[in-house]
């Protein structure tokens, strides 16, 4: 378990891991390696296989009614969430990747950076006997509907969606505001220097003229366009969403 004699910052992750070796990886660079360093942000990891009982260090154990695969054991597992809670004051929700979970989206990223932190745990094999889970009351998150090797991956990613959210680690900070999903909407496209790529002027290799157009309202309006028809086109589902929220704003309206 690796830790720091440093004062915890305002944020604090804590992942419940068989690999430990893996983090701060991707963290560790960038946006969040900076952050981390300058202590906006705290990581610290627990290994499960620590908590093991018998001279192979064994977590897991063939499934109840039989079929593929292990499971992790309740017992370690509550040993190594107990460990974790210990780190956090038991304040922080806890969190297991799992494709079974309920989508994170954005409004979940902003939540979490909005509170003291989380403990992510991360799974393996065929994943965690479902008691410790309900014991621990843990939420069940999953990053799409795809399986991966386990939950490590899932969480580097979690930890880089939050970070970038604390307060000081982007620098313009409206530009978060102008992302994908921030809206229910996916983001416009982007252009920048050179105006003429490829030496051409037309198709695609054009830059819009209206972005250098110098009218800001004229700008705003062809971003929102092209964000709205970009997401009408991909993601039906957040443009159903989007158009529905806007329904109800028209009547919320009309009423007054």
């Amino acid at each position: 378990m690796s830790s720091t004699a440093e004062p915890s910052p305002a944020w604090r992750a804590v992942v419940v891991t068989l690999f430990p070796e893996m983090f701060p990886g991707p963290l560790g660079t960038s946006l969040s390696g900076r952050a981390l360093e300058a202590g906006a942000w705290r990581l610290d990891t627990v290994n499960i296989r620590e908590f093991a009982t018998d001279r192979h260090h064994s977590v897991d154990d063939e499934p109840f009614g039989g079929g593929p695969g292990m499971v992790m054991r309740p017992d370690i597992v509550d040993s190594a969430l107990e460990s974790a809670a210990n780190l956090v004051d038991g304040v922080a929700p806890i969190i297991y990747l799992s494709p079974r979970g309920r989508p994170l989206d954005q409004k979940r990223v902003r939540e979490l950076a909005d509170g003291p932190g989380a403990t992510l745990l991360c799974g393996r094999f065929e994943g965690i006997d479902q008691r410790v889970l309900d014991v621990w009351q843990v939420e069940e998150i999953s990053l799409g509907d795809f399986i991966l090797s386990g939950g490590e991956t899932a969480a580097i990613a979690l930890l880089d969606s939050v970070v970038r959210l604390l307060p000081g680690v982007i620098g313009a900070a409206e530009s978060l505001t102008e992302e994908s999903f921030e809206q229910d909407l996916l983001e416009y496209p982007h252009y920048t220097r050179p105006a003429i790529w490829r030496d051409r002027q037309g198709g695609e290799n054009k830059v819009p003229e209206v972005l250098a157009s110098g009218h800001h309202g004229k700008i705003a309006a062809w971003r929102r366009e092209q964000a709205e028809a970009i997401t009408q086109a991909r993601r039906p589902d957040l443009w159903a969403k989007h158009s529905a929220q806007g329904s109800a704003r028209d009547r919320q309206g009309s009423e007054r």
